[in-house]
């Protein structure tokens, strides 16, 4: 096979290919075999037709689809190797000549990878914008978090309906007097400010004592999913059945002694402040990251074919569909609710598949410029953490991987992985 390859714009090459008569009539005999069972013969059973027959009543010419569709993605796939090119997106194909007993001649023009220009990555003095110190308001938040988790729920006989408080009560909803379809509720468990119903409704059971019974009118959002309630007025009469007010634990030694090992609460300080800081330089990290690698990306200069962009938005949402199936949810139901369709999805998806690629493609072109390698040491590591991760023999997830042929996946991340940390050990972190 003889392949020639020009550049016919930025990202995008013509490839001229000649395959051997021998691959021609090797399509062609596959073609035969598949079509002869399916043709009538007079005189000829099903599946007997000599060849010849064939082509003199129905013409070569009838199997040079089925043909084609058996020879070209090993031709193409033999041009690609050959020409060193690496494609993106669907090939648009062109078959100049093709005969029995002669060489096929077609082109091919397809979108390829882009080089990213690098401009500055390296040796730059990069502002860190925000602080990772841990506050005294954070080590107070999460002692409240403690204190919250250990409040007792307190019956309240005598008293009003409070904002926070826990109550048990009945309604029923009417539109024009008339009940509604899901709009009844007994010895219904609310906690009031939580938002669980729709807005306005918890504010008015504030006030409220127990057993008393009260008339709320209140309006439906305008995007409520069922038609015949978005937007309209409704009554509900609701009752209060019970009322309980939690009784937040004081902040002191004992509190300390109920939610840890401490015997103090200067000591569970101590801890939470310890953890906060570990978690801050774990932030800080991936802030240095994004840092760096955003600026790397905003000094090169790409152009991304529209393939790829389309391709990585495609990505994002079937990832989307997969999230939601974990949820019990399809992308059916989730259009039905929130309005949004398939076509939605995509466009909001676009710029961030475009950052993506674009991000790929620079940190793909610093890894080369760098000569980032990985060693088989790196990747016989990373296959046992994956095998840890599920379970699994080191042999067993490395023999996976070769079969479905993501071991260079596995490289190529490691690859990227290793020229980040390259980016952030390269730049200087001035903090304001």
């Amino acid at each position: 096979m003889s392949v020639k390859w020009e550049k016919v714009d930025t990202n995008k090459v013509k490839l001229e290919i000649e395959a051997s008569a021998e691959v021609v009539n090797k399509g062609l005999d596959f073609a035969f075999k598949k079509v002869v069972g399916k043709v009538n013969v007079p005189g000829f059973r099903k599946g007997k037709v000599p060849r010849g027959i064939f082509e003199q009543k129905f013409g070569v010419e009838s199997l040079y689809n089925d043909a084609l569709d058996h020879i070209l993605p090993e031709v193409y796939e033999n041009a690609v190797k050959e020409s060193g090119i690496v494609p993106v997106g669907k090939p648009d194909i062109e078959i100049e000549d093709m005969a029995k007993d002669q060489p096929l001649r077609l082109t091919i023009e397809v979108f390829v990878k882009p080089e990213a220009q690098l401009g500055a990555y390296k040796g730059q003095e990069l502002k860190e914008e925000v602080k990772f110190e841990v506050t005294e308001e954070e080590i107070n938040k999460e002692l409240d978090t403690y204190r919250e988790r250990n409040a007792q729920l307190e019956v309240v006989e005598d008293g009003e309906v409070q904002d926070g408080d826990h109550t048990k009560i009945d309604f029923e909803g009417f539109k024009d007097e008339v009940p509604f379809s899901g709009g009844k509720g007994s010895d219904y468990p609310l906690e009031i400010g939580s938002g669980s119903f729709i807005p306005g409704f918890e504010e008015q059971l504030i006030g409220m004592k127990l057993n008393e019974e009260k008339d709320i009118s209140v309006n439906f959002p305008e995007e409520y999913h069922a038609a015949e309630l978005a937007g309209a007025p409704v009554v509900f009469k609701v009752k209060i059945n019970e009322i309980k007010r939690k009784n937040v634990p004081a902040l002191d030694d004992e509190l300390a002694k109920d939610v840890s090992e401490f015997e103090t609460l200067a000591e569970l300080k101590q801890d939470i402040e310890n953890k906060l800081k570990v978690k801050k330089e774990a932030e800080e990290k991936d802030y240095k990251r994004d840092l760096a690698v955003n600026k790397a990306v905003e000094n090169a200069t790409v152009e991304i074919p529209e393939p790829m962009i389309e391709s990585e938005t495609q990505m994002m949402v079937e990832d989307f569909e997969r999230r939601l199936q974990y949820q019990g949810m399809n992308l059916e139901l989730y259009s039905r609710y929130t309005g949004q369709t398939k076509e939605d999805l995509e466009k909001q998806f676009t710029a961030d598949a475009e950052k993506r690629v674009r991000t790929q493609l620079v940190l793909d072109a610093i890894s080369k410029a760098e000569n980032v390698e990985v060693s088989e040491a790196e990747i016989e590591e990373e296959v046992a953490k994956i095998a840890e991760m599920y379970k699994k023999e080191v042999a067993e997830v490395k023999s996976v991987l070769e079969k479905q042929g993501n071991l260079d996946s596995l490289k190529d991340e490691i690859a990227i992985r290793k020229t980040v940390e390259f980016l952030v050990e390269n730049n200087t972190y001035i903090k304001e």
